[in-house]
């Protein structure tokens, strides 16, 4: 699939190699290469919502900053595609892990006085409310936990019983996660969007930014475990947790597991997830 258009105006020459890549759930993506030796990192989708790619690059505008994560530069945004800097598939650096762990806690070091974020945004294709709000548990309660409720996949695959389940403990949030200031989140960090940039440093990619709770970026990251050990114990040296965060996590994870839910028809495995998880916390 080569789309000329892609590249107007660019000056990197004429497409003539398009290589799909792996990951990402709205978008197929490529790496094309140009005429001119040159290659870049292209993300396109019909029939998704015209402001996606435009918010995307808010996302990786909004993450930018001294001693932070790597992030691929925007080149050009459509309704249509975004073009990206191609991060390459290098090594990562001796320190990668290290490196990231003290990435993510300056992060997380960028606070703001409410939770939420300067406009909404998506997490795969279906909106992420952020109005700013101040109350943290009300936030994730509202706005990352009960609105998946009226997404027609998990209203039809969650049962009634841990429908209810969840909307208990959604309003027991004050009891069960400890006050967090907001904090800037990637919003999506599971380890696939966590790559080596050329240098090796860690960078960041698929962005759906928000200032919430350190933890719930925390659940995301280590619920897969696939990462180093060394990327936590790199964190909490210049960001401490609050003791028994690790067993919040599973709680936390929730979100992306009614995420999922929302978005596809058929996930049996997410949904006994899901069910296990809240009768643990109910």
């Amino acid at each position: 699939m080569l789309t000329p258009a892609w590249l107007e105006g660019l000056s990197l020459g004429d497409p003539i190699s398009a290589d799909p890549l792996e990951g990402g759930y709205a978008s197929k993506t490529f790496r094309v290469r140009t005429t001119l030796g040159r290659s870049v990192v292209v993300k396109t989708q019909d029939n998704l919502p015209p402001d996606l790619y435009a918010l995307e690059a808010d996302g990786l505008d909004a993450l930018r900053s001294p001693g932070g994560f790597a992030v691929p530069e925007v080149l050009r945004v459509t309704p249509h595609f975004i073009v990206l800097a191609d991060l390459g598939t290098p090594e990562p650096s001796p320190t990668y892990w290290e490196d990231a762990g003290r990435a993510l806690a300056r992060q997380h070091r960028r606070t703001a006085g409410k939770f939420g974020y300067d406009r909404d945004n998506y997490l795969g294709v279906l909106p992420q409310r952020n109005p700013w709000t101040t109350d943290g548990h009300a936030f994730f309660a509202e706005h990352r936990l009960l609105r998946y409720l009226e997404e027609p996949n998990c209203h039809q695959q969650l049962p009634s019983e841990d429908r209810r389940r969840l909307e208990r403990v959604a309003g027991r949030l004050g009891e069960l996660i400890p006050p967090q200031a907001p904090a800037l989140l990637h919003g999506d960090l599971w380890h696939g969007n966590l790559l080596p940039a050329p240098t090796g440093a860690p960078a960041l990619i698929d962005p759906a930014v928000y200032y919430g709770w350190p933890e719930a970026e925390l659940a995301t990251l280590l619920i897969y475990n696939h990462l180093s050990e060394a990327l936590f114990t790199a964190y909490e040296e210049l960001h401490p947790l609050t003791p028994g965060w690790r067993e919040r996590l599973p709680l936390l994870h929730l979100r992306e597991l009614l995420c999922i839910t929302a978005h596809t028809p058929d996930v049996p495995d997410t949904v006994n997830e899901i069910h296990t998880i809240l009768k643990s916390f109910d």
